[in-house]
């Protein structure tokens, strides 16, 4: 993430989390440090994973103090081993001891996220987000459909009102509606949990006349029976959901000049 984006995007999480976890003082640290005083501390991987988030960790330092120094000795993306130097961290001991816990909180979790996406990702390819939120892309479920009567009306009214840059997807349950989404002009058909053979069935009836994403209930478990059907898309509310933290730690912390 770059500058720009870390400060219109993450900055304001940051701090949120920072002010939910020091709302008024860190006392155990300004009992134990009562004046400024340098140190380092390092950043220990306590388990094999996938790294992730690096940038969001060392932001939450500077934003208590842009004077912090994170020296990384890995990179997002890269495979990491139990008892990895991944950092080392320097600046006022106060900083690196309030900071720590929230830090740690979004290294952990959005390594869990990537070590998990890529156990998945061996089988069926890269990962990527859906859509940040309801402003990024047009997707048409169950309740959208009924609101509008029927997955041609939704179809429809959405190619209306949305800017031709957009893409269109349905969420689809039966053959019935890949039908109804087909002959709308849907961009994209998402079909939500179909078994196997529905899932061959409404597949052989797009025949390439859309995109097509599967969903439902996915997970590493089981993706494998999606593997060769033909679609262009797997999603899996799991990768964020189900993903278990990644266990790291910050340890060895010392004063220095």
């Amino acid at each position: 993430m770059n500058s720009i984006s870390m400060k219109l995007n993450a900055d304001k999480l940051i701090m949120q989390a920072l002010e939910e976890d020091i709302t008024s003082e860190d006392i155990t640290t300004n009992a134990v440090m009562r004046h400024p005083q340098q140190g380092e501390v390092q950043l220990l991987c306590k388990q094999d994973g996938v790294i992730a988030g690096l940038d969001v960790f060392k932001r939450v330092f500077e934003l208590l103090d842009e004077t912090t120094e994170v020296v990384f000795y890995v990179k997002d993306g890269d495979a990491v081993k139990k008892g990895d130097l991944l950092a080392v961290v320097k600046g006022d001991i106060r900083v690196l001891l309030s900071g720590e816990r929230t830090a740690l909180n979004y290294l952990q979790r959005m390594s869990g996220i990537a070590t998990y996406t890529r156990s998945i990702a061996v089988k069926v390819g890269g990962g990527y987000n859906h859509r940040y939120n309801l402003s990024d892309g047009v997707l048409l479920k169950d309740n959208h459909i009924g609101a509008a009567g029927g997955v041609k009306e939704a179809v429809t009214m959405a190619k209306e009102y949305a800017p031709f840059v957009r893409k269109i997807e349905v969420e689809v349950e039966n053959l019935d509606m890949v039908r109804e989404a087909v002959e709308a002009g849907a961009d994209i058909i998402m079909l939500d949990n179909m078994t196997t053979e529905q899932l061959k069935e409404s597949i052989d009836y797009i025949a390439g006349r859309a995109e097509i994403e599967v969903s439902g209930n996915v997970t590493k478990e089981n993706i494998a029976r999606l593997t060769g059907l033909g679609v262009n898309y797997v999603s899996s509310g799991a990768l964020t959901h189900s993903a278990p933290i990644m266990d790291l730690s910050m340890k060895n912390l010392h004063p220095v000049e």
